[in-house]
């Protein structure tokens, strides 16, 4: 068995009780289980809603970007191919019986930065729209991949700028369709 969850180094209160629970039917049961914690996932086909595909879309439309705080938050973007390339080993991962791993690039980026790379991939200059601080949001999102690599989950680093370019060649293919 399998379970997938997405969580941050800071495991919201929520999802706790939800590990604590996979880990107490893993031992009760011998349910082999392995939950994998995602991070920031982008890439083509991406939800509208999520910061990459959002901001891409405001960018071309002439629209202004939503950003809350000053723009220093930084996330841990992962691409899609990166967290399928761990989930298939995760599969047959039988060393143990539970196990949480995280899937993620464990490198961080500013958000600014990131605006700064959609509007060079898009050609386009961002109007920004500053808004306060969202309640419970995190400085910081950052994956710690050691248990990745101790479980022999390979990991390929790619750097946010190039493989921002798979995305945009997606999203302008996709707004012509």
């Amino acid at each position: 068995m399998i379970l997938f969850a997405s969580q941050s180094r800071l495991t919201p209160p929520p999802r706790r009780p939800a590990s604590c629970c996979v880990n107490t039917y893993s031992h009760l049961y011998g349910i082999r289980c392995v939950c994998l914690r995602f991070f920031t996932v982008y890439g083509p086909r991406q939800r509208p809603d999520l910061a990459i595909h959002k901001f891409a879309r405001l960018l071309t439309e002439g629209k202004s970007i939503p950003v809350f705080g000053d723009g220093t938050t930084r996330r841990d973007y992962t691409y899609i191919d990166d967290i399928i390339a761990g989930v298939l080993p995760a599969i047959n991962y039988e060393a143990s019986n539970y196990e949480v791993i995280n899937l993620g690039e464990s490198r961080t980026v500013e958000l600014r930065e990131l605006i700064s790379l959609l509007e060079k991939e898009l050609g386009a200059e961002a109007n920004i729209d500053r808004q306060p601080l969202q309640p419970g949001d995190v400085p910081q999102t950052f994956a710690d991949i050691t248990k990745r690599a101790a479980c022999l989950i390979t990991h390929r680093r790619r750097r946010l700028k190039r493989v921002l370019r798979k995305f945009v060649e997606w999203f302008r293919r996709s707004k012509a369709s």
